[in-house]
This record gives structure tokens, sequence and C-alpha cells, in this order.
């Protein structure tokens, strides 16, 4: 079933007008490409600098993802999306990459939600790079602005919307604790397990593996580590939080995939990734 999707969405692909337009020209007045969904939505899928793909957000639908990244700088008003300040340009922006296409996404599907007949809610993870208080001010008041697809909290409260925005990079925690209405929520640090953090301001916690552990995936893991990293998961979900690493081997390979194996059994929610179709091929093949 699984090759058949893929083979009739390579089909699809063929067909759609601008299908491989790079961001910078997809913002430069030419139509928006339309996302293609194929498959199921994948549970533990992470788009690490996911704006660096062909085409931001619709690829990495396309191969099930349930988490996307985007760094945001905020520059002359805009919050353009890029790793690096140099490459932050005009027009190339949270609003025009992820927001409006997941909310037009959203209203055209069946249920509304982005994925069809799916009641899951897509993780925005917005890295912010510039400074944090202007930036964060800046970025909710996009959310609000498309407040009909997103999570939202409100005195105490979490209202799941199809899309749910995570604040990582320069996040200013203490504006954030001392808010009683926002649309965004605070992503933690190892640091921040043992915080008493609730989880309805701090839904996940992410950190460097390199940190945090020593093993790249040749040979087995030593005991010890996967000791340290079940405890850290179980932790971690023992306080209603989500567990992402980044700096996790990605290069094609037995060593990725060995780390990858130990993530999944431990139950890591997001694996960090820049290889779509790698992971996305991991995963369903583990639960074939």
């Amino acid at each position: 079933m699984f090759v058949k999707s893929t083979l009739a969405a390579v089909a699809l692909l063929a067909t759609l007008a601008g299908a491989a337009v790079a961001p910078a020209q997809a913002h430069a007045g030419s139509p928006k490409p339309a996302p293609v969904v194929v498959g199921q939505p994948l549970a533990g899928t992470h788009a690490h600098n996911d704006y660096e793909h062909d085409r931001p957000l619709f690829d990495a639908l396309e191969h099930g993802f349930t988490s996307v990244e985007a760094d945001v700088w905020l520059v002359d008003g805009e919050l353009r999306v890029a790793h690096d300040l140099a490459n932050a340009k005009q027009g190339v922006t949270l609003e025009s990459l992820y927001l409006d296409p997941l909310q037009d996404l959203v209203r055209s599907q069946p249920g509304h939600g982005v994925y069809p007949h799916w009641d899951g809610s897509l993780q925005l993870l917005i890295d912010i790079k510039s400074e944090g208080e202007a930036t964060y001010a800046a970025v909710e008041k996009e959310l609000s602005e498309h407040r009909d697809i997103m999570s939202r909290y409100t005195n105490g409260n979490v209202k799941t919307g199809p899309v749910t925005a995570v604040i990582s990079g320069n996040r200013p925690l203490a504006t954030m604790q001392a808010q009683t209405q926002r649309f965004s929520f605070y992503d933690g640090r190892a640091a921040d397990l043992s915080s008493g953090l609730p989880a309805a301001l701090m839904p996940l916690v992410s950190d460097n593996w390199t940190k945090l552990f020593t093993w790249q995936g040749v040979g087995p893991m030593p005991e010890a580590e996967r000791t340290k990293l079940h405890a850290f998961v179980a932790t971690a979900h023992a306080n209603g939080y989500r567990v992402r690493f980044w700096a996790t081997p990605d290069q094609p390979g037995a060593a990725r995939d060995a780390v990858w194996t130990e993530l999944a059994d431990a139950g890591v929610d997001h694996i960090n990734t820049d290889d779509l179709a790698g992971l996305q091929q991991f995963l369903t093949a583990r639960s074939a």
C-alpha cells in the first residue's frame, strides 16, 4: 500500500506546476505549489531545518512528518525564515512558508486537520534566532492572526488545534510564564526536566545529543547510556513532556539506523532528521 501511494504521489507531482520551485523563487511572484499529502502521518518524525528543502512544509507533509522546524529572524518587521541572517530574504517568511499554507490546507481537508481525517496536531517548532523578546512578540502576533488553526493557552487551559507552535532558540521564558493567553509553547532543555514547569507551558524538551551521550551508533550502545536515555524519556513523559534530540547522526548507514532504533525503542517522540525519505522508510519498515 505504501509503495502504491508513493508511486501515485510521484505521478501526481509530475502534473503540479512549480513543484520543485526553490523557496526564494516560490515567493517572488510565482504560484504557490499545492501540497500533496501521501500515506499516513508518522509519529516520531521531525523535519530539522525544514525550510532548506525544495518545498518547505510540502515535502515534509508528503513524507508524513508531524513536526517541522523553521528558524526565524525579525528583520524590518518581517519574520524571515533562514538559518543565517545573511540568507534572510525579504518575503520568505514564517507566514508565507508555513502559516498561510497550513491555514489553507486545514480549511481544505476533510475533518479540518493537517492530514485527512487526522485528529493530531502538527508541531511547528519556531527557532528564534534574533533578539528574543521582540521576535517572540512578532511571532505571537502572527500566530494570533491564524488563531483558527493554532493550539492556544488561556488561563491555565490548553485548547489543541491542528497546529501547535513551540518556541525554541532565544526563548523569553519569563514573558511566556506571565501570559494568561498565548498561541505558542516553550521548548525546554535537559536541565528543565526537574524544573516543575507545567506541560501547558513546556510540552517539549529538546537537547543536543552529543552533550548528553557519547555513543554515535558504532557498535552496541553502552548499557549505561541506554539506561540514561530510557530514564530521560520516562521522566519527561511522567511530567507530560515530549522529547527531541538534535545533532544525532544523520548520514545514511548502519550507525544512523542504530541510533534511530535506540531512540524509537526508548519512546523518543520526535526523531530529528534532514533526510525525510530516509526516516519515513525507517519508521514504515518498523511498523510493517
